[in-house]
């Protein structure tokens, strides 16, 4: 825990004129977990979260019915498409995964909201790869949600297409198998943001998310939401709503600290999980996680 310790000094030092300390967990503080660059960590067990073996072969068989398609995503931000088994960034996403595991021990956790303070911290990179890490577990089925109506940019990173997406469903025009894309990385499915639309906080709350993320809790063992930032807009405390947590992510050396605990107050306490450091510099890390590759620093990964 000394990491995440003095990864949080870090953070608190932007801000030192400021004074009390931010929201947490309801176990004496915000947990930070760093990630070096813009995150895998031992493979953790897996049970499928399913009543019964008779209602996961039948979530399988809804999942058939998903369109599926040849993705063609970009390799130097989603991380787990490439051929390497470890690199830059990857055990972070593990140690994070890890962590996310100790804390379903003491929590219902299963969808959690990934959003930040500002734009441009790397929160869409961090959902993103956060989906592909725990999908990468056998049998383990996720779902990466893009909820950002403003500003999408999930479907670009995954080189896959916007729509039918999450707008059309939240306007009844579509059901959710026909918004559930799926591509060659085996348990990840997708919900792109669906084409532009007006009036994007009238749209999320008009109780159809709600009744999706039911529906589809049903279907999947975790479920990853990326939202717009906390402070310009509503959005992102009316998704929070529907979540069983959120993540905040900080890039480091950036972000002011009154900015941080300006956000978080835009969610209940309980509802903070924790805090994801992105970006931070090779100088800054204690130590590296394996031999013969060393975390880099983030520059490509601002949203």
């Amino acid at each position: 825990m000394s990491r995440i310790r003095d990864t949080w000094r870090s953070v608190e030092q932007q801000g030192s004129a400021q004074k009390g300390t931010p929201k947490g967990n309801g176990s004496g503080g915000t947990e930070v977990t760093p990630v070096a660059a813009d995150a895998e960590s031992i493979l953790v067990a897996f049970t499928p979260n399913v009543a019964s073996a008779q209602d996961y072969t039948r979530a399988e068989a809804e999942l058939e019915q998903c369109p599926s398609g040849n993705w063609q995503p970009n390799t130097k931000t989603m991380l787990f498409f490439g051929p390497e088994e470890h690199g830059p960034g990857k055990e972070d996403f593990r140690a994070l995964r890890s962590r996310l595991y100790q804390l379903r021990e003491k929590i219902a956790l299963k969808k959690i909201l990934i959003t930040s303070s500002v734009p441009k911290e790397g929160r869409s990179f961090v959902a993103a790869n956060l989906a592909q890490v725990l999908a990468r577990q056998q049998g383990c089925r996720v779902l990466l949600i893009d909820a950002d109506l403003r500003s999408p940019g999930l479907h670009l990173a995954l080189g896959t297409g916007v729509a039918p997406g999450l707008s059309e469903y939240l306007l009844g025009e579509t059901g959710e198998v026909a918004i559930i894309q799926r591509g060659q990385m085996t348990n990840l499915f997708f919900i792109a943001s669906g084409r532009p639309v007006s009036g994007q906080s009238e749209i999320v709350s008009n109780g159809r998310l709600t009744r999706l993320f039911d529906r589809l809790a049903e279907l999947f063992d975790w479920i990853i939401i990326d939202s717009p930032a906390a402070l310009p807009v509503s959005d992102a405390g009316l998704i929070a709503s529907c979540c069983d947590g959120v993540l905040m992510v900080i890039r480091s050396n950036s972000t002011p600290f009154d900015i941080v605990r300006k956000a978080q107050e835009r969610f209940r306490e309980d509802h903070i999980l924790g805090i994801v450091l992105n970006g931070i510099p090779d100088a800054q890390l204690d130590n590296h996680y394996y031999n013969g590759a060393s975390p880099t620093k983030s520059k490509q990964n601002g949203r």
